[in-house]
This record gives structure tokens, sequence and C-alpha cells, in this order.
């Protein structure tokens, strides 16, 4: 018992020691970022600040999120768990409602010794999660608008519908559909005037702080950027040439697809002067102008945070990950904004650096998801996997990005009513590595289909061709519907739970 005690002190400096040396978590989230960046091929992007993030780690080309709109993707990465699972598939429901008991994965952290701070967007605004962070989660506030006249359209508007984040659920619905404010800004203002620069400059100094503490951290860092209204200093503006920004190449609705799969863009038309009907060119000209310019102006706050990063001698024990929570339409289909099933909506940035990597610099085109996140840092970081995670640890591909790995990636999306009179359904979407399999099914009883979607990504990549109802795709349209049937289970890699070392 004496020799027990003596020992005592050695096995708590030990066990602190160990605490010490695990990795810290840099976790920034992006809002309606497409993988439309230059570390994607998209030379014409300037984003060299996540560029140089895929330098030094591995870019995933084929991540997919669960449901293409914020709160259930965000809810579903932040829970390891599949829509189904939070029984989030709105803006307006908190997965608490479902998973009272769930172990989030910044509180899977928290729980295990490092000290987890949240700082912008990374739930859903309105629909914070208070048990995932060490101290309370903070977002600076900013003006939306730093144009006069925008600033006047603004406080025009009925309360509480300038920067729409109050739930859908306490608005009626003629005040939702009021417009807010234009869909674009052009200021010639410093990149702390707006949101995400005050965001860059707080978690700055939250890297300051978290360094002096003995503990791990895991900072999340969420932002707002190029989410609607498209916005920041002149600056990021004068990137870009209008007269070279390229529309979609398919502005038209996929052929022989169900109307309901696709909508319009119900978002970016509840902003002021946007027409209802068909976008023009060249007012689409300019909402791509204003996307592309703020996907630089994050960029440049991503930008700032990794500096100090490196001047803090932090990032050489520091995993960091990059994600958009899901993809956007920019005119292609003849739509706008995400809340579909269509590869530019579910199809989302993922980069991961973890110190020491052999794969730094490379990409991988394994089928990922965003559920599979969750799992991935606790095992790079060492913590134990609780047992409700509803995805794979990635880990094996930073070892060997080209090893066989899942057949298919999972996404879903509800509607209210079919066209034979099913009612709700919620359309399933497969992705494997050649097809995209959509199967719309009654929302209460999955046995009703209502139209199955089949896009063939060798002869069709960007989805303009429902081809599931060919006579000669019958044979092809039974097995994937025999895999879909499978579901995310049948989908895991070969390799599913096991690691190999970095």
């Amino acid at each position: 018992m004496k020799r027990l005690l003596r020992l005592l002190p050695c096995l708590v400096s030990a066990t602190l020691l160990h605490a010490a040396d695990r990795p810290n978590v840099l976790f920034i989230a992006v809002d309606d970022l497409r993988p439309e960046l230059g570390c994607y091929g998209k030379d014409y992007i300037h984003s060299p600040n996540i560029d140089r993030l895929a330098k030094a780690g591995l870019v995933f080309n084929r991540a997919y999120c669960q449901q293409a709109v914020c709160s259930p993707s965000r809810s579903s990465l932040m829970t390891g768990t599949r829509p189904d699972t939070t029984k989030v598939w709105d803006l307006v429901t908190h997965f608490r409602d479902a998973l009272p008991n769930v172990v989030t994965l910044g509180q899977q952290f928290k729980n295990n010794g490092y000290f987890v701070r949240g700082i912008g967007k990374i739930y859903h605004g309105g629909y914070d999660d208070p048990p995932t962070w060490s101290a309370p989660w903070q977002t600076p506030k900013a003006p939306q608008y730093a144009l006069k006249e925008n600033v006047a359209l603004v406080e025009a508007a009925p309360a509480g519908e300038p920067d729409g984040k109050a739930p859908a659920k306490k608005k009626n619905k003629k005040a939702a559909n009021r417009p807010r404010g234009p869909a674009f800004e052009c200021a010639n203002v410093a990149d702390n005037y707006y949101q995400d620069g005050k965001v860059a400059d707080l978690a700055i100094a939250t890297l300051r702080q978290m360094k002096q503490k003995p503990q791990p951290f895991f900072l999340a860092v969420g932002f707002i950027k190029p989410h609607l209204p498209f916005i920041s200093p002149k600056k990021y503006w004068d990137l870009y040439d209008p007269a070279t920004i390229r529309l979609a190449p398919n502005p038209f609705r996929p052929e022989d697809a169900p109307e309901y799969s696709i909508l319009p863009g119900g978002e970016l038309r509840s902003y002021h002067g946007v027409p209802q009907g068909d976008i023009p060119d060249d007012f689409a000209r300019q909402l791509k102008h204003g996307y592309y310019a703020a996907v630089s102006y994050t960029d440049a706050q991503v930008g700032k945070v990794l500096d100090e990063l490196n001047r803090l001698g932090l990032a050489k024990n520091t995993i960091v990950i990059l994600w958009g929570d899901h993809g956007w339409k920019l005119g292609e289909h003849r739509a706008w904004c995400k809340h579909s099933n269509v590869e530019n909506d579910v199809n989302a940035p993922l980069l991961l650096s973890v110190p020491g990597m052999k794969t730094a610099g490379q990409h991988t085109d394994a089928l990922v998801e965003f559920v599979d996140i969750y799992p991935t840092l606790c095992e790079l970081a060492g913590l134990p996997l609780p047992g409700h995670l509803e995805g794979t640890s990635l880990k094996p591909l930073l070892d060997d990005p080209k090893r066989p790995w899942k057949s298919a990636a999972f996404s879903q999306y509800p509607r209210p009513n079919g066209k034979s009179g099913v009612g709700p359904l919620m359309g399933y979407t497969m992705r494997t590595d050649r097809y995209r399999f959509t199967v719309w099914v009654g929302r209460n009883d999955h046995s009703q289909v209502d139209a199955i979607e089949l896009y063939d990504h060798q002869t069709d990549p960007q989805e303009n061709l429902n081809v599931a109802m060919l006579p000669a795709n019958q044979a092809l349209v039974e097995q994937l519907m025999a895999q879909w049937k499978a579901g995310w289970q049948g989908a895991k890699p070969p390799v599913a739970r096991q690691s190999v070392g970095l």
C-alpha cells in the first residue's frame, strides 16, 4: 500500500503528460462552400490559404454530407449519426429532442480531458448545444451590411426578418416571404467589419489563451460566408473580372426527373431585388461574382487563423480539419442554393491535415461521408469511440489514399408530396463510384416508391439525364436497388474499424 502511495504522484503525472501530448484539433467549418477551390482544380478561384492547408493534408474529392441544408448536416456531423437518427430534417428541430443523451463530437473530447471552445457558426443559428463546450459558445456581433442604402432596406423590413435566423416555426408565412436586403454587397471596409473577420480575430485571441492551458484543445471555428447574402470587402471582389465569370453549363432541369427533385431556390428569392422567376444572365453573373468574392474573403480569414497557429508554435501538434457543411447550386439545373440530392448540393469540401502524415498534398477519390469525421478525429486523438456512431474512421486513408473504401455514400432530402399521392416523401440518394441512385419513398412507409432517379457519372457527370426508366437499365436499377436497401451498413469499407498508423 505504501509503495502504491509513493507511485501515485508518478502515475498522475504520467496521465497528465499523456493528455498534454495528445494533438490539438482546429476544426474549421465553412457555410455553403462548394468544392470549387484552387485545391480542387479550379484555378480561377483565389483560395491560397485553403490551398496551402491542402498541401499540408489530404483532400477528399468525394466527400458527402448527409443532408444538404445547414442544421441537418451539422447535427449529423456533430453527433456522428444520420438524419433518420437525429430526426433533424429541417431548420426547426434540435437533435436533443430525439437524442437527449447523445455525446457530441466536442463533448467526447471534453469528456476526455480537452478544453473545447466553439466560435462562429458550428450548429445552426439558434440551436447551440451547451454540453458540447467547455466554455460558452460565442459568436461576435457584426453588421450584416455596410452600405447605407442596404442598411436602410434592412431597417425597413419587419422585425426578425433581415438576418433570417429566427426559427421558421416562429414566423408566419407572409413574413417569411418578405425581402431581407440585397443578395450581395461590395463595400470598401476592413475585414473585421463583417462577422467572419470578427470570428477570425476572436479565434486568434482564443488560440493565444489556449496555448497557456495545460490540457490539449479542440477549437471549432465557424465561418458564415459564402452563405447568402454574398457580402465581402471590395478587395475580394476586385480579385475577379466579371467578364471572365462563366455561368452554369447546365441551366436546365434534369430530363425525366420528378419535378420536386430540385427546387428553384426560394432562399435566394427572399432577398431584395432578386427576380421570382428565372435569373437573367447578367444578374446571375453578379451573384456568382459575389459568391466567389465571399469565398476569397473567408479564405483570407482561414489564413489568419492558420498563421497564428504557426506563429504560436502549435501547428506541429495540431490536427486541422476544414469542411463545408454542404454544396450549393449557382444556376445549375436552373436552380440556386442547396435543398436537394444532386451532386452539386451533397458533395462538399473536406480537407484533413495531421502532423507527420505521409500523404500530405495528396488527394483521394474514396467515397466518404461527414458522419465519418467524428470517429476519425477521435481515433487520431487516441480517444475511445462511442457506440452510437454511424460512420467509419478515415484514418486508414491517410496512410493509403487509394485503398479500397466504401462502396457508396448516402444522403437524403424530404419533400412535402409525391406525384402519385404518396404523401410526404423522403428522397434517399446513394452515390457509388459510377452512379447516383435516388429513391423517393413515403416518409412513413418506405415500401411506397414514388420515383427513382439514376445518373451515370461516367457519361453524365452533371446529372442532366435520368436514365432509370430506360428498358436497357432495368437490371442495373434492380442491382442498385438491392445495394440501396442494404444501406450504409452494407457499404462499409473492407477495413472498417481497423486502424493503420500514420
